[in-house]
């Protein structure tokens, strides 16, 4: 069952770019090392968090390569494929290796604001190319509408292979309608770092995080601990985290992973446009928090 599989802490990684704006695979390989040493779970390539609307088909088949080539089939991996034409989502899953995923990780459509039928209707096409499981993903705040809870459970009962979804609306009732109607195995995982505890408090399977690209060993540690009901160490490990949270989406997402990342040595500071780098002061923020976690015994 995909709720067993996936359950704790899966890490949306990054996509590292060298000086020239290349993809960097030494570096996302050194990435994957990082993350599963750290303890996670699983990792998604080419989720949001990975740039994927500045990658080309060629970029995007080279990274899942290099992913599960890193992973050594270490954790399950998940595969990000989504948009907003929904014929090419679907020739873009028929052209990646998907056969090796845990998963297909799929955004609800951004930008065309469809109506909550226009939303299913996709995803009914998307679920009816692929035999593979199907992760549903809503994020209003970067798809600008919200896939409300009644359309999530219609999906989840209608098709046998949409089992799950990252839950990034930031509306707890939302999420509670959905832990309540929702069939039995169908997982539900949290896509807010910074209310991701509360969600496992509430039910949810677990996460999957910017965060745990950088802070990989304490925040894996704190949803693990909160799916073992000790939320007394997790909400410490919670609390020390709180401001760096804040200061990953504080400008813009991967900018903001990408700082902490840079400082720690993982992967180099470059991003693609319309993206750039964190603001000179919030950069030096990030840097002055890494030091002060290094000093309160946080890993990172």
């Amino acid at each position: 069952m995909l709720k067993d599989l996936l359950r704790g802490t899966g890490v949306a990684l990054v996509t590292p770019f060298d000086e020239q704006g290349a993809v960097d695979f030494k570096a996302l390989e050194r990435l994957v090392h990082f993350v599963i040493d750290g303890g996670v779970n699983y990792v998604v390539t080419l989720g949001t968090t990975g740039e994927t609307p500045t990658l080309s088909k060629e970029e995007k088949r080279d990274v899942i390569q290099c992913t599960f080539s890193s992973v050594a089939a270490r954790v399950p991996v998940v595969i990000g494929a989504g948009g907003n034409n929904t014929p090419h989502v679907i020739e873009e899953i028929a052209s990646f290796p998907v056969e090796k995923a845990a998963a297909i990780l799929s955004a609800s459509p951004y930008y065309n604001k469809p109506s909550q039928e226009g939303i299913y209707q996709h995803y009914k096409a998307i679920a009816e190319s692929t035999t593979r499981p199907i992760i549903l993903y809503n994020v209003p705040g970067r798809t600008g509408s919200n896939m409300t809870a009644e359309t999530t459970v219609r999906l989840a009962r209608d098709f046998a292979n949409i089992n799950g979804i990252k839950e990034a609306s930031g509306n707890l009732a939302q999420c509670m309608q959905i832990l309540r109607d929702a069939p039995a195995d169908f997982m539900v995982v949290s896509g807010d770092d910074n209310l991701a505890m509360a969600q496992v408090a509430l039910g949810m399977d677990g996460v999957i995080s910017v965060a745990a690209n950088c802070f990989p060993k304490d925040f894996s540690r704190m949803i693990s601990l909160a799916l073992g009901n000790d939320f007394a160490t997790a909400r410490t490990l919670s609390n020390r985290l709180l401001v760096g949270y804040d200061l990953l989406f504080a400008e813009n997402n991967p900018a903001g992973v990408k700082a902490f990342l840079a400082e720690l040595g993982i992967i180099k500071n470059y991003l693609r446009l319309p993206v750039v780098p964190l603001s000179q002061g919030l950069h030096q923020q990030v840097r002055t928090y890494l030091g002060t976690l290094r000093e309160s015994g946080i890993h990172a």
